[in-house]
């Protein structure tokens, strides 16, 4: 074998996560050392990815596109199977109660931003644009509310069903809706600030987050001792539902083929794109087996390490930011200007007036956090949503940042018939649109009028 620079295959992949790695590190420098980018709260990550675009843009520096659009699609598949492993911290009633109205305002809020698009997109299909992809709206939620790597995964699904430039567009979405949490953002935490509604704090120590026994190890888990690494061990574990997630994935499109191949030509797509839900059912399923299996002492330890695998999701988050924004092809964008701007403007628009509505309603006690925090998630990411929550409740005082979390988990599960909207919308718009208003008059009904009795 050739181990030399010729050898392509060999070292590109090494070469282009190396580039990446850099711009992580130099990224943090300008975060931690320049107060205006300090001060403008956007994620290392997210202006990671933001320098390695224009560098690319510009010819400076040689990124392989192909190399970070596969790096985006494999991150966020392992990212979700790490969240889904982790052993889940039992909730008081209280809590899983909140938690549940926040994952149906997480979950309503897709859908107001599916609206919007989708009213762009029908409204410049019959009018200025007629060969418009009309199911293109949705990408507006997959890009705000669910970020670069669903942008990414449905972007390019529509593009194999004739929307040109679908992948792009979907990842120059989820780059707008960055901007939107953090300039819109810190726009409305000074606001805040002037008027005495919440107090900003500018000069704040970082909170150590010094990791202690009890955060690192729960109980009857393997020993750090043991032969094998620890994080060896959650490696393996998240690898290993990967595979299975290939091997359910493979079957299910090989079987949809056998029964129609008319049908599988659209499912097929879609099963692929979306193979980190998949990947999440079988962690969930995995997790529920080993815990049987400890319950019934056929295993003895348990195998699972919450810390660890959060800093794996969180490493693999990370990185499918930076690769899904440095990835972006502004070229073929040329032709939805116009798409692209009302998208991006209405969308950061209305997500603002629903939230600030819908969270005085849900957070009567501490409103301003609640909607920051919210806000900074549905057009960015959940760190996001802290780092505009820490400028306001340094220490997380209030439940805003545990909403996050608790919201996040019910929100998969009330999020699941929104993907099947993403399918339904490229064959009947129409109907998508009649059922994203049932279904979000469903979940204003169960924030709004359960939530009132519960309370009474």
């Amino acid at each position: 074998m050739n181990y030399s620079a010729d050898n392509h295959a060999l070292w590109n992949p090494i070469i282009q996560i190396g580039i990446i790695a850099i711009f992580i590190l130099f990224a943090n420098i300008l975060r931690r050392k320049v107060k205006f980018v300090r001060s403008g709260l956007m994620p290392t990550a997210v202006l990671a990815g933001f320098i390695l675009l224009v560098l690319r843009s510009i010819g400076v520096l040689p990124i392989d596109t192909r190399f970070l659009e596969t790096l985006t699609y494999h991150c966020i598949a392992l990212g979700f199977i790490a969240m889904s492993l982790r052993v889940p911290v039992k909730e008081s009633g209280d809590s899983a109660f909140i938690g549940s109205k926040s994952g149906a305002l997480i979950v309503s809020t897709y859908l107001v931003q599916a609206l919007v698009g989708l009213v762009v997109s029908v409204g410049l299909a019959y009018t200025f644009m007629p060969d418009f992809f009309k199911a293109s709206g949705i990408l507006l939620p997959m890009a705000y509310g669910q970020g670069p790597g669903q942008a990414n995964n449905v972007g390019t699904t529509y593009e194999l069903n004739g929307m040109i430039g679908g992948r792009n567009f979907g990842l120059s979405l989820a780059a707008v809706g960055y901007l939107c949490a953090c300039v819109v953002g810190v726009v409305y935490l000074n606001y805040l600030n002037r008027k005495n509604k919440a107090k900003r704090v500018y000069d704040k120590e970082e909170i150590s987050g010094s990791v202690t026994v009890d955060t690192f190890q729960d109980k009857n888990e393997i020993p750090i001792s043991q032969s094998v690494d620890r994080l060896s061990v959650q490696f393996a574990l998240v690898a290993m539902v990967y595979l299975l997630t290939f091997v359910v994935t493979w079957g299910l499109t090989e079987l949809v083929g056998m029964i129609s191949e008319g049908v599988a030509q659209t499912v097929s797509s879609l099963l692929w794109g979306f193979n980190f839900i998949i990947g999440s059912v079988i962690a969930v399923v995995c997790r529920v087996g080993m815990k049987k299996l400890t319950h019934k002492k056929v295993m003895n330890r348990q195998y699972q390490n919450n810390y660890l695998l959060s800093r794996i999701s969180g490493l693999a988050f990370d990185v499918m930011i930076v690769a899904g924004i440095a990835g972006i092809n502004l070229e073929d964008l040329s032709g939805y200007i116009l798409p692209f701007a009302l998208m991006g403007i209405l969308g950061g628009v209305s997500t603002f007036v629903y939230l600030i509505y819908m969270c005085k309603k849900l957070y009567p006690d501490y409103v301003y956090e609640g909607f920051v925090s919210m806000y900074g998630m549905l057009t960015g990411t959940i760190s996001s949503g802290v780092l505009l929550l820490r400028e306001i409740d340094l220490e997380l005082k209030t439940p805003a940042a545990n909403n996050l979390v608790l919201g996040s988990s019910f929100g998969i599960v009330f999020g699941a018939p929104v993907l099947l909207l993403v399918s339904l919308a490229m064959t009947n718009v129409f109907l998508t649109l009649v059922l994203i208003v049932a279904y979000l008059v469903l979940l204003l009904l169960f924030m709004l009028k359960l939530g009132k009795k519960t309370n009474k």
